[in-house]
C-alpha cells in the first residue's frame, strides 16, 4: 500500500495522546496499567486506517485493543478517528512487527487479528508476509497459550500460503472459509478494504488459528 507522506505528520499524532502511545517499549509487561483494569488485550497487526479496531472497541467494551502499524500518516488517520470516540480501551502504536517481542511481553495478547496484509507477492518476499513462520514464531511467544490468531485476506495466493504455514507450526485451524461474506455473520466486523473489495464481488477468506 502506497501511502502519500503528510509534513508534521508525526507532530500532529503524537498530540492524540488519548489514544497514541508514543514510547509502548516503556510498556511492556504492563498494558493493563495503560488501560487501568484486567480486561483481556487484542491486537490488530497492520491497521489501514483503523475502521476495523475502533469498531471492534465500541462493540467490545470489556476488551482492551491495540493497533499496530509502521506507517505514521496511517496511524495518524486512525488516531483523528478514534479520538472522536473517545474509547478507553484503544490505543495506537508504531512499531516494526519484525521486533514485536521488544514491545510486549510473553502471553501479554489474548488476540492478534491479522487483516488484508500485504500479500508480497513476489517468491523472493516471501519472508516478508506477515503470516510467514518466522512471524507466527514471535506471535507465539506474546500470545496466551490459548490465544487466538484471526487472518483475513482477499489474495488467494497469500491465503494458500499462511494455510500452508500454519500447518507447517502444527498450529490448530477452525472457522476455515474461502467466502466470508456468502453467509451473513453477525460478529463480523469489517475493514475499509473488506467492504470495498466484498461489494465488488471478491471472496474474502478468513482462517482463525493457535499454537498447540
Amino acid at each position: 500500500m502506497r501511502v502519500r507522506k503528510i509534513k508534521g505528520a508525526y507532530e500532529e499524532l503524537v498530540t492524540y495522546d488519548n489514544v497514541f502511545v508514543e514510547k509502548p517499549e516503556a510498556h511492556r509487561g504492563n498494558w493493563k496499567e495503560v488501560f487501568g483494569n484486567e480486561n483481556p488485550i487484542h491486537a490488530e497487526f497492520g491497521g489501514g486506517k483503523g475502521r476495523f479496531i475502533i469498531e471492534m472497541a465500541k462493540k467490545y467494551p470489556d476488551v482492551n485493543f491495540i493497533m499496530v502499524d509502521v506507517i505514521t500518516e496511517v496511524i495518524l488517520k486512525a488516531a483523528q478517528r478514534a479520538a472522536k470516540e473517545a474509547l478507553p480501551n484503544l490505543r495506537m502504536i508504531m512499531i516494526d512487527l519484525n521486533e514485536v517481542n521488544d514491545y510486549f511481553e510473553e502471553n501479554e495478547l489474548t488476540r492478534i487479528y491479522l487483516n488484508f496484509s500485504d500479500p508480497w507477492p513476489k517468491k523472493r518476499h516471501y519472508k516478508r508476509r506477515l503470516t510467514y513462520r518466522d512471524f507466527m514464531k514471535k506471535y507465539q511467544n506474546v500470545l496466551k497459550e490459548d490465544g487466538w490468531i484471526n487472518f483475513k485476506t482477499d489474495n488467494q495466493s497469500l491465503f494458500e500460503f499462511s494455510l500452508n504455514e500454519f500447518c507447517e507450526l502444527d498450529m490448530i485451524m477452525k472457522n476455515i472459509t474461502l467466502d466470508l461474506h456468502d453467509k451473513e455473520d453477525p460478529d463480523n466486523v469489517m475493514t475499509e478494504y473488506e467492504e470495498k473489495f466484498s461489494k465488488k464481488g471478491f471472496h474474502i477468506y478468513r482462517v482463525e488459528a493457535k499454537f498447540r
